[in-house]
């Protein structure tokens, strides 16, 4: 249930209906706007009898939400919400980039990723530091020292970095060292790990589970949101179907229709829905044409040398090409790239 407040209640209006909230059991969420306040309900499960609450002075209107996620909701939040990082913001006219390898190998590799990205502009560095792989033999990451060498590698060269926290135990090294906590399509439903990152102070990046519906990343999402962490992006990455031309298949419907349903950014990771290198341009135009609020690309100096998802990463010169095709589609779409 939302309840809007008329433009010119009163406090004292505003918390009686927040009081009568709380009097039936449930949380009472403000949402200040810019012409009038609106009350959110939140922890019911079911229908609310708002018959305690109709007759208070001050209410415009009340609205039954019927969606399961409420917070995420534009119903809850009809403008969209803007993720800050720095200078960066995911959500409003901006496409952002985030860059990097796949996983931080050494000192040398991140270094000279970061040196090369920031000469081009790109002020978010990605680099996994721990690293879930399907095969248990797979390279791991280098976990703690990595974390220290992306970090050094944003401040050597005015990056901000975003990482990937797997577990509750590393969560507070992530959260000490990245300026964008990522949680991947595998951990999209571990709620323990979701709802502790909803405590932090940093913004999260939520991936797209392998199956998931968009209703459940949205639920998901909620999950942070009611730990009171608001700053969330999330990440269309592809989803897994019954075609094997590529790795994953990119839901490009997915943005149009997580715009209308939610005020959060949404971003497209082109390099894990495709899976190979040749495909990472057109469906970075693709995404930049749809209306996604960024992107997240895997680039290093020698991807045939990477130890993890050299397939889908591009090089120096690839980037480059690919930074030449998004101008001149932001040109035409008026987007600040």
């Amino acid at each position: 249930m939302l309840i809007v407040m008329r433009q010119n209640a009163s406090e004292e209006e505003i918390s009686a209906v927040v009081s009568a909230i709380e009097e039936l059991g449930f949380d009472a969420r403000p949402i200040p706007g810019s012409n009038r306040t609106a009350i959110g309900t939140i922890g019911n499960t079911g229908p609310v009898d708002d018959t305690a609450i109709r007759g208070l002075s001050g209410i415009k209107e009340i609205i039954h939400v019927t969606k399961p996620y409420k917070l995420a909701s534009r119903d809850f939040h009809p403008q969209d919400s803007l993720v800050r990082v720095d200078k960066t913001t995911f959500g409003g006219n901006e496409f952002p980039i985030i860059a990097g390898p796949c996983s931080v190998e050494s000192e040398e590799q991140i270094e000279s990723c970061a040196e090369f990205l920031s000469s081009r502009g790109i002020k978010l560095l990605r680099g996994g530091a721990f690293k879930p792989r399907t095969s248990p033999y797979a390279f791991q990451g280098l976990g703690l020292e990595g974390l220290k060498l992306l970090k050094n590698a944003g401040r050597n060269h005015g990056m901000k970095v975003v990482t990937e926290a797997m577990d509750m135990i590393t969560l507070d090294d992530v959260v000490e060292y990245t300026d964008i906590i990522q949680i991947g399509a595998r951990n999209m439903q571990n709620y323990p790990l979701l709802k502790m990152v909803g405590q932090a102070s940093k913004p999260v990046l939520l991936k797209r589970g392998l199956s998931a519906t968009l209703d459940e990343l949205l639920l998901s999402a909620e999950y942070i949101l009611n730990e009171g962490n608001q700053n969330v992006i999330l990440c269309e990455r592809g989803v897994r179907t019954f075609d094997t031309h590529s790795r994953n298949t990119l839901d490009i419907t997915a943005i149009p229709v997580l715009k209308e349903k939610s005020h959060l950014p949404v971003i497209i990771d082109p390099s894990h829905s495709s899976g190979d290198r040749k495909r990472v341009i057109p469906l970075s135009k693709a995404a930049i044409a749809v209306g996604a609020h960024g992107i997240m690309v895997e680039v290093h100096p020698t991807p045939a040398k990477a130890k993890s998802d050299g397939a889908q990463t591009l090089d120096f010169t690839q980037f480059d090409l690919l930074i030449k095709e998004l101008k001149m589609l932001a040109n035409v779409l008026k987007v600040t790239l």
